[in-house]
């Protein structure tokens, strides 16, 4: 099991989540692929998309439904600051997770996380565990609990 899935089951664990992380042997880097391996609706997949503040330099979590988009404008008005894509490379640095395997757990604290209220209307979503092919379902609002998620409307 890689660090990273690692990280993600211990975090689960630590807040009182219990969750099975699937290897799925194929991608689940977009919405769509996750839906496919999962065998749920893309509007059950949680993107987890990371922002920068163009102030702060901070980096910003934002989770939307697979079948929504992030309101980049709420999204600012949210954190209080403009936001702009972060580069890949840095998001590894800070959060030690790969785009594409971008958990919602395991998040390092200086990270703040948002999570789009849409979500909360499933009964299971599916998020990344760290590895492009690794996954995780959890009732929404026991995952917004165990990563530390504000709940949010940013999605379009």
């Amino acid at each position: 099991m890689s660090k990273s899935i690692k990280r993600v089951q211990q975090a689960a664990e630590s807040a009182g989540l219990t969750i099975e992380i699937k290897r799925m042997g194929e991608s689940t880097r977009t919405a769509e692929e996750a839906a496919s391996q999962c065998g749920c609706s893309v509007a059950q997949i949680v993107k987890s998309l990371i922002f920068q503040g163009e102030q702060s330099q901070k980096l910003y979590l934002f989770l939307v439904s697979g079948s929504r988009q992030l309101n980049t404008a709420k999204a600012a008005a949210l954190v209080g600051e403009t936001l702009r894509r972060a580069d890949p490379r840095h998001i590894r640095d800070v959060t030690g997770f790969a785009i594409g395997g971008v958990s919602p757990l395991g998040q390092p604290d200086e990270v703040a996380r948002f999570g789009d209220e849409s979500l909360l209307a499933f009964d299971v979503v599916w998020a990344a565990a760290g590895a492009h092919d690794a996954v995780f379902s959890a009732e929404p609002a026991a995952l917004f609990n165990a990563a530390g998620v504000e709940k949010a409307d940013i999605a379009q």
